[in-house]
């Protein structure tokens, strides 16, 4: 599978598990690093099917420590996008590019996620007006303060700031690592 474990591979497949790792410590609702995973992996694994396979494993192991739910399909579909996301990053990897394909990747999650919670569910009508009915009640999800700001903008910080830990760090090591940088 992989031939060579390069110093670079392998310090891109830690930073993947330590997100994993870091989904398992307590933390404020959604504030996670699920789509920062996928958007750093998507932009630095060179062999597309890496990109693929290490973050999902990571994902799916966390899962397993964490468990399941029964919208576990749209979180991996949402997942895979943003991987896509990353490809595309990889030819534009700056604070402004990262900055705003990590609230494209919070985006893409929560519309993903909701319409599941939207399909088939009897308390929405199944409708466009039931739709953005659960678009409305997944912005204001948890929003008492208990929970951080609210569960879509506790997304979009927590990717944010998995994103800026994630790229800061690579491209920190990249600078004082030279055999880190892309061959």
């Amino acid at each position: 599978m992989i031939k060579q474990l390069s110093p670079r591979l392998i310090f891109i497949i830690s930073i993947v598990i330590f997100g994993a790792v870091m989904r398992l410590i307590p933390h404020w609702p959604n504030f996670t690093p699920i789509a920062a995973i996928a958007l750093f992996g998507g932009t630095y694994f060179t062999k597309k099917y890496l990109a693929f396979i290490i973050p999902f494993a990571a994902l799916l192991v966390s899962d397993l420590i964490i468990g399941f739910h029964n919208s576990m399909i749209a979180v991996y579909a949402s997942f895979a996008i943003v991987v896509i996301l990353g490809f595309y990053l990889r030819k534009n990897v700056n604070a402004g590019s990262i900055l705003a394909a990590s609230v494209g990747s919070s985006i893409v999650f929560f519309l993903i996620t909701n319409f599941a919670a939207w399909l088939g569910n009897p308390l929405y009508p199944q409708s466009f007006i039931g739709l953005l009915e659960s678009y409305t009640a997944g912005l204001i999800f948890f929003n008492n303060g208990s929970y951080g700001i609210s569960f879509f903008l506790n997304s979009i910080l927590g990717g944010i700031f998995f994103n800026i830990v994630f790229f800061g760090s690579f491209y920190l090591a990249q600078q004082k690592f030279p055999v880190l940088a892309k061959a």
